[in-house]
């Protein structure tokens, strides 16, 4: 298992980090379609999925804007997980619910297409397309509704997440090798030079 990459922040500017993720949670659903900065960034990804996704066919290049957009935050997730940051993980959890209110919000316009486009008129709305060829254009909202309970859910459970995190005792200091292998160093020189 890897150690963690930093030392946990103090129990103070822990619970100040719950506060803020919790309140960024809860502008989130009270508010869903507002524009937040995190949405520049999801919207970057998924544009960047595109060509990344592009060569797997038609479906999957409409597909690929959104699986980028939620595959990104999901590996940081299992990164920070791994890497023993749970707090960092959690956020990342968050950031993912957060992307499926954006994913939501663009799926709800799947029939309406009123939401401006990278590109501008004429260019294909993916979930337009991805809903109507899957003959599931009518329930765009209902599927839009689903997407927003799940994106929900992810930000409850980053919220709790972090808040385990901040309960948790910092844990105690990793062996350092390096500190052993210095110590053992300047006993070998004082004994040769005493």
């Amino acid at each position: 298992m890897n150690p963690p990459l930093s030392r946990p922040a103090s129990p103070p500017l822990r619970w100040a980090g719950v506060v803020l993720l919790g309140a960024w949670a809860v502008s989130i659903v009270r508010d869903p379609d507002a524009w937040r900065f995190v949405d520049g960034v999801n919207l970057l990804l998924h544009e960047a999925g595109h060509p990344v996704f592009g060569f797997f066919g038609e479906f999957v290049t409409a597909l690929g804007g959104t699986l980028m957009q939620l595959l990104f935050p999901l590996a940081f997730a299992v990164h920070f997980g791994r890497a023993r940051q749970p707090f960092a993980a959690a956020v990342s959890l968050a950031w993912l619910g957060e992307s499926l209110f954006n994913v939501a919000r663009y799926l709800a316009d799947a029939r309406a297409r009123e939401l401006p486009l990278v590109g501008g008129d004429g260019t294909q709305h993916d979930w337009a397309y991805l809903l109507g060829t899957l003959g599931l254009l009518e329930s765009d909202q209902a599927i839009a509704q689903g997407v927003r309970l799940a994106g929900s859910l992810l930000l409850l459970a980053g919220v709790v997440a972090a808040m385990k995190a901040a309960l948790a005792p910092a844990p105690a200091a990793a062996h350092d090798p390096l500190r052993d292998e210095d110590a053992a160093l300047a006993r070998y020189l004082a004994e040769r030079s005493g």
